[in-house]
């Protein structure tokens, strides 16, 4: 689709975590609507339609949301197909459909505005050999600038798998983490809700339907995965693979000091996968972001933490508002050049991003 001539924003905020649906999403997204709003599964199960209140948000791009980014000062979105995406397919076709779909409408739709938005590639996690090709293809064809993986990969339960998940340290995706390293491309590791096994009574989450979603689940578990690609020496072998994680660094930055703690004790050190301890990997390879996570004291830890080059200012939107954000954001006691390189200039290096600094 031939772009259509738009002027460029005055300089604001990059904002990198913004999910969008597009219309053939409307399906797999309502599925979903009972875990996001509990209180809907009565409604649900007396015969009466749901839906998630989000979805009209994630449908738009063009006009209630440029409308904010503009009132609010927000010059650029990096968009991407909301969770679970292709993550939350466990047919390994249908997942992949999704995902080149997706790319496909997505790269459309920035190019009728590419001065205020760009793009996250989606992949279908089943086969990685498949989510490399698809990755090269949305980067180098479409003009993707990231991949945005959401947790671990549904497939259906068997012998080798019996949870019905499949996790990206395992040496089999070795071949997905060589091909982002060579686009030159962060991975985006974004969180999702748990599958049924885990949801039905008895289980983890079964009996406790109120800890789903963002206030606690998914940083409990996004940050088991990212803890366990750390570890896997996925970043020794792949040294330029750069990941991105929100919500400032799923809880991980507040637990560094004593996860390096323990794993450098010899009876750690001795047989660990990993040739450096997190706190390495989290200054070399991993970049956080403020996406729902609006606490001026919890930034400023995370900059002296892992330095003010690994932390990216987000929304994430429409889960969170764009209003309460900017409004947040402003607000930031940071030193000017700090809050710069947080609010834009970081977005910018990393990605890529064909703004001015």
């Amino acid at each position: 689709m031939a772009s259509t001539t738009h002027p460029k924003a005055p300089k604001g905020t990059i904002a990198i975590e913004e999910a969008v649906l597009n219309p053939a999403g409307v399906e797999w997204m309502d599925s979903f609507a009972t875990l996001l709003n509990p209180s809907l599964a009565l409604k649900k199960s007396a015969g009466t339609p749901v839906k998630d209140g989000y979805t009209p948000g994630l449908l738009d791009i063009h006009e209630t949301r440029l409308q904010k980014m503009d009132a609010t000062g927000v010059e650029y979105m990096l968009l991407s197909l909301t969770s679970p995406g292709a993550q939350g397919i466990s047919d390994p076709a249908r997942a992949h459909k999704i995902a080149y779909e997706a790319n496909n409408w997505l790269s459309e739709q920035v190019a009728l505005n590419p001065a205020r938005f760009g793009g996250f590639a989606s992949v279908s996690m089943h086969d990685a050999q498949e989510a490399a090709k698809e990755a090269r293809r949305a980067v180098k064809e479409l003009g993707m600038f990231g991949v945005m993986v959401n947790d671990f990969q549904e497939v259906p339960p068997s012998p080798e798998c019996p949870e019905g998940k499949k996790y990206f340290d395992a040496q089999e995706y070795r071949v997905f983490w060589n091909e982002v390293a060579e686009l030159g491309v962060p991975v985006y590791m974004h969180p999702r809700y748990p599958t049924g096994k885990d949801l039905s009574p008895g289980q983890k989450f079964g009996d406790r339907k109120h800890l789903l979603g963002a206030a606690v689940q998914f940083h409990l578990d996004l940050s088991f995965h990212v803890y366990s690609i750390c570890s896997s020496g996925v970043f020794d072998e792949f040294p330029g693979v750069q990941l991105v994680i929100g919500h400032l660094g799923e809880g991980i930055p507040f637990n560094l000091w004593r996860a390096d703690h323990w794993y450098n004790k010899p009876v750690k050190k001795a047989t660990r996968p990993s040739k450096h301890d997190y706190s390495y990997y989290f200054k070399h390879n991993i970049s956080i972001t403020t996406s729902g996570n609006f606490s001026t004291p919890g930034l400023k830890f995370c900059v002296e933490q892992l330095g003010v080059e690994r932390c990216l200012y987000s929304i994430d939107y429409p889960y969170d508002a764009i209003e309460e954000a900017q409004t947040w954001w402003k607000g930031v006691d940071l030193p000017e050049k700090e809050k710069d390189l947080v609010g834009r200039g970081n977005a910018i290096r990393l990605f890529k991003l064909p703004l001015d600094v």
